[in-house]
């Protein structure tokens, strides 16, 4: 293929007005492939937008032998707005800017019969998927429970964004679904669709590319209508779009990429960094420019960005440098990093920030502020901590911590065990997971219910002594009417109401159709479950709980606009607050231990690029934190800061901890531990620690105990127990006591390590 090069007529039009050398330098290279590196507010849409207004405005192509593609039907819609905006009349005639799938799509259209399709298509969306799923489910006499419907649609999708037919799947990943059959229900699935002339979203491309690779003459057809290609978010592909674009760009080399290598975070759901990184060898011959000047954020911000990301090795390299208004501002905040107690002294932290940020900027200033979080679970210590405070939020991305469905179902069971006349929540769990009682046995009863004046719970055993009902309702019925009781039973008797909700859960069958459903949200909803057993925790018992979430489900619901807004740092990306919170960053939940045990070092480093780009979603103000305790399932865990605090720049951070000492990476006073890493024992260097003013003499640095580096107290804590006292704990047996702070121990036990306890926990030995 040719080389780059860059045109000279138009060089000065209107259009070029403002842009700096390396943004008009992309807009110029219009003959060649080219990718554009383009860091995190660097304006790469507007370079983007503006190559393709020059390309057609230089009268180098028309529009309509242009394809521009895009990931979302809302950047497809920009990028048309702000081309036509550019070009005017000139620019009439975009048909090819779109997303990957409304673009297969139109040539789909064109060309259904050469597949087996004809014109007439119609394109199933996820229900229809996972119900077609469960129909070939119940063909092949698989247990639905076991391997769900809705797990076998997410391994299919999987497929075909590796572009795999059935006939191309390694046959050894036919084993991940039903023993062996996942092969034989794709091909099933496949077949069924073509009966039903339909295609999922995964067909679009993959019938695109059947096409291209079968008929060489149409391929060329395209290669002539299509004289410029260009792409937008190129780090986001999966095979599937990279083979599209591959087989479409064969025709000439005008093919033009932007992307960011250091924002792919999308590898859960097919996204393959490798092909932003093997551009040039796939165009011999390709310029690479780098968009580094950001518009968005103040030095340190960049700096602390460009800090962790370099510790990435499969990267392209570039560093990100002030480019706009904040360039030389002697007022620009460091990063500020937070070590604190655990997750209720961080969710304060948060709250009483923002509140002074609100008050101080005044009116419209909550919006101002956001709270980005590595998984959902995270949220709920923040949202009630809003509440409490009159302070308005949205969740982005998804419903409040509960009100989302799992939590939703548990709340149903528990309100049922507090009083079995609450139909609602009877009438919401009584077939969750599936007993097999259907729709039109819980009309029945509704019906019978009604017309008795009784309750739905203390209706039905009255009708199941009947032959009203019969076959599985019956028996899903006597099952949960049985297990009310049962739960009822236990926590009449003394069971605790965490204990109870965990026993629901198992006993139920609910913990286990989770533990079952392979898609990538269950292990979400599990997680979000575990937090609310945790928040049940804080109350002394079920009702004092259920009265809790009532008030908080009743609050905020009526938002002016004006809100906080928290989201995860998935959903983040392509967003920007003038003041951002990213809490939690501790080892194991970010970098999140299931990306390192599922994924190895590919996923840390994806896990550091979504670092990278929750630092550059703040444009003034970022504030990293992470605690010493996180509780889970009710007890404290000891956790260690995020490795990623490690490698944040010690000259553009403040940083301090609540434990007594303050971070700064790098300093004298550092200390190292050691942590398991990938599945092997490996040198880990804590963050350098300095003691606050405040606490000067309180805390002298510890000895490294069962591969944790420790802080001691040097003065007695308001527990009464002294340093190096030895104690006695129920579960943990005898240790010496390493720190007290209030009634919170930190023990280095003999045989279980060290351990954060509640001094009341412990006895004198």
């Amino acid at each position: 293929m040719a080389a780059a090069k860059a045109p000279v007529p138009s060089a000065s039009a209107d259009y070029l007005d403002g842009l700096n050398p390396e943004q008009k330098e992309a807009v110029l290279t219009t003959e060649g492939p080219l990718l554009v590196l383009a860091g995190a507010g660097t304006g790469k849409t507007r370079v983007l937008t503006t190559r393709l207004a020059h390309i057609i405005a230089s009268g180098l192509a028309y529009p309509s032998q242009t394809l521009t593609v895009t990931f979302t039907n809302k950047a497809a819609r920009e990028m048309r707005e702000r081309a036509l905006k550019l070009t005017g009349e000139a620019g009439e005639g975009l048909r090819w800017l779109g997303t990957f799938h409304s673009i297969s799509a139109q040539i789909l259209r064109r060309l259904a019969e050469l597949v087996g399709l004809k014109s007439s298509f119609t394109i199933i969306d996820t229900d229809d998927q996972i119900r077609l799923c469960k129909q070939i489910i119940e063909a092949e006499e698989i247990d639905p429970k076991r391997w769900t419907p809705r797990y076998l649609a997410s391994l299919i999708d999987g497929w075909k964004n590796r572009a795999l037919l059935p006939h191309k799947v390694p046959g050894d990943e036919a084993y991940q679904f039903a023993d062996g059959k996942g092969i034989k229900c794709y091909e099933t699935y496949q077949a069924r669709l073509k009966v039903l002339n339909a295609c999922d979203f995964g067909d679009l491309l993959i019938h695109n590319i059947t096409l291209f690779q079968d008929n060489p003459d149409l391929l060329a057809d395209f290669h002539r209508k299509f004289k410029y290609i260009l792409v937008d978010e190129y780090q986001d592909t999966n095979v599937a779009q990279y083979l599209w674009l591959r087989l479409l760009a064969q025709g000439n080399s005008n093919i033009c990429c932007v992307g960011d290598d250091d924002q792919s975070i999308y590898g859960w759901r097919g996204a393959e960094v490798d092909n932003i990184l093997r551009f040039e060898k796939d165009f011999p011959g390709a310029k690479v420019i780098r968009l580094e000047r950001n518009y968005r954020s103040t030095e340190p911000i960049l700096a602390a960005a460009s800090a962790v990301i370099s510790n990435n090795k499969g990267r392209l390299g570039k560093t990100l440098f002030v480019g706009g208004d904040w360039a030389g501002d002697p007022d620009a905040k460091k990063v500020q990093v937070r070590g604190l107690w655990d997750g209720e002294a961080e969710a304060r932290m948060v709250c009483d920030e923002i509140e002074a940020w609100a008050a101080k900027g005044g009116k419209n200033c909550y919006e101002d502020c956001a709270i980005l979080v590595r998984a959902s679970w995270q949220m709920r210590l923040f949202e009630e901590r809003l509440i409490i405070l009159g302070i308005p939020y949205r969740v982005i991305g998804g419903p409040r911590f509960f009100e989302r469905a799992e939590i939703r179902d548990a709340m149903a069971y528990l309100r049922l065990i507090r009083s079995t006349d609450d139909d609602l929540a009877f009438e919401r769990v009584v077939n969750q997971p599936k007993r097999g009682v259907g729709n039109t046995t819980v009309q029945k009863l509704q019906r019978y219910a009604r017309d008795d004046g009784r309750s739905l719970f203390t209706l039905t055993p009255m009708v199941l002594q009947t032959d009203e009902i019969k076959g599985p309702g019956k028996r899903g019925l006597t099952q949960f009417i049985d297990q009310i009781n049962l739960w009822r039973d236990r926590y009449n008797s003394g069971m605790s109401h965490t204990d109870l909700a965990q026993v629901i859960l198992d006993e139920s069958g609910y913990t286990d159709m989770l533990q079952k459903d392979r898609s990538p949200q269950a292990q979400t909803r599990l997680d979000n479950l575990k937090e609310l057993i945790n928040a049940m925790g804080e109350f002394e018992n079920l009702t004092g709980f259920l009265e809790h979430v009532e008030l908080v489900m009743d609050a905020g619901r009526d938002g002016n606009g004006d809100e906080v807004q928290i989201l995860t740092l998935h959903g983040a990306k392509g967003l920007e607050w003038p003041l951002v919170f990213l809490p939690g960053w501790e080892e194991e939940v970010f970098p999140s231990r299931r990306s390192l045990d599922e994924s190895g070092m590919k996923g840390l480093e994806e896990e550091r690029r979504l670092a990278y780009v929750g630092i550059t979603r703040a444009r003034e103000v970022c504030r990293i934190s992470f605690v010493a305790n996180r509780q889970i399932f009710g007890r404290w865990q000891s956790v260690l800061p995020s490795r990623f605090v490690d490698e944040l720049p010690h000259d553009q951070v403040e940083a301090e901890a609540e434990t007594g000492y303050s971070s700064l990476p790098g300093s004298e006073d550092g200390f190292t531990g050691t942590v398991e890493d990938l599945g092997e024992r490996s040198n880990y260097t804590s963050p350098g620690w300095r003691r606050l003013k405040e606490n000067a003499g309180k805390y002298e640095s510890g000895p490294v105990i069962d591969g944790k580096a420790t802080l001691v107290a040097s003065e007695t804590g308001q527990s009464g127990f002294k340093l190096n006292q030895r104690v006695f704990h129920e579960k943990f047996g005898y240790g010496k006591v390493m720190d007290a702070n209030g009634t919170k121990l930190t023990v280095a036990f003999e045989k279980a390590g060290l351990k954060k306890v509640i001094s009341t926990f412990v006895t004198a030995a």
